[in-house]
């Protein structure tokens, strides 16, 4: 039963990560942030970008909350909300900077889901502005109003 709980945290910190990367991305980012964000649309950057601070961010608090719970981790509700952050990181990671942008080792993927999320991804880049476009989340957004089948 303790690793069913855990598991739920972990899901919870997941889809936690979407809802609140959504919400900072369209509110703060394309905000009071924009300068920083701003690297992240601009055609040409090398290796790193400004914009990577705010991965390094989500990054510590993933880390710290897994710290807070590292003595039991599946009992504890930091632990798991911390790792669902941490997985989150590591698939928007690869989707995002690796497959989307093709950035440090990009790689192909022939997975339907994979290229729809990088159409959809592609979208939101289609103007360098700060008032943007949607979708501004990684996962959530309307699959139906992206495909191109």
């Amino acid at each position: 039963m303790q690793i069913l709980v855990f598991i739920g945290w972990l899901l919870l910190g997941f889809a936690g990560m979407e809802v609140i990367s959504y919400l900072v991305h369209r509110f703060i980012f394309h905000g009071f942030l924009w300068d920083i964000h701003r690297s992240h649309h601009e055609p040409n950057h090398g290796l790193f970008e400004l914009n990577d601070l705010f991965s390094v961010f989500f990054a510590a608090i993933s880390i710290y909350l897994m710290y807070l719970g590292m003595e039991t981790p599946l009992e504890s509700k930091a632990f798991g909300i911390g790792t669902g952050i941490a997985t989150y990181g590591v698939l928007y990671f690869i989707i995002h900077d690796l497959f989307a942008h093709k950035r440090f080792m990009p790689f192909k993927s022939d997975s339907r889901i994979m290229r729809l999320i990088r159409y959809a991804h592609q979208r939101h880049h289609q103007s360098i502005e700060k008032d943007g476009q949607e979708p501004y989340g990684l996962f959530l957004f309307s699959y139906d109003k992206y495909k191109k089948d």
